[in-house]
């Protein structure tokens, strides 16, 4: 599990572009509304390396710039930032995507809310501490995707009013209980 916690995000830029090539080559045409559902995936793994990988730093970021602290691997570290991103970005994105795809369409909607609103909190810091990991793909890829996926199915009339309102939902309540987390329950010793 060490391993795991201290290399996930290692895989991100070739999740990224396998995904890329099998959604260009067998989703988009026959499905372009699952197409933009699936895409929220690999564009949250860009998401994901550039704050972890390349340039990366995130970690220390919230933990010096955000939290105040003078250390760089407390109170947020390697093992809290997986728990965060695994299970939202590696496991409910694609399980939201596959069930759009078997289920209904309507389910996989948040994440492009979730990416917008996430994509938000990043470009938001950028006035106060300047360049933070993640705020490059949040501007060129987050939100102009995610917008587009809203615009488009809202423009074709593909889910309902009401499955909005719950994306949406569900989209500022995971970033809500991100938030809460790292400002309420995140604390700093120094």
């Amino acid at each position: 599990m060490k391993w795991l916690i201290k290399n996930w995000s290692k895989s991100t830029p070739f999740l990224a572009v396998y995904l890329l090539i099998v959604l260009f080559c067998y989703v988009m045409k026959e499905d372009f509304p699952l197409f933009l559902i699936w895409l929220q995936t690999p564009i949250y793994f860009l998401h994901q390396f550039e704050e972890y990988i390349l340039p990366g730093g995130f970690v220390e970021f919230f933990n010096t710039k955000v939290l105040g602290s003078n250390r760089k691997d407390h109170p947020l570290n390697d093992k809290i930032a997986f728990w965060i991103n695994f299970p939202i970005i590696f496991i409910a994105f694609p399980l939201s995507a596959l069930l759009s795809g078997y289920i209904d369409i309507s389910i996989g909607i948040w994440t492009a809310y979730f990416s917008i609103i996430n994509a938000l909190s990043h470009i938001g810091m950028f006035p106060k501490h300047g360049y933070n990991p993640g705020v490059i793909v949040s501007l060129l890829l987050n939100v102009p995707v995610g917008l587009f996926t809203l615009y488009y199915f809202i423009n074709h009339q593909i889910i309902s009013l009401k499955a909005h309102t719950i994306g949406l939902t569900i989209g500022i309540l995971i970033q809500a209980g991100l938030m809460i987390y790292g400002f309420k329950f995140l604390k700093t010793t120094s």
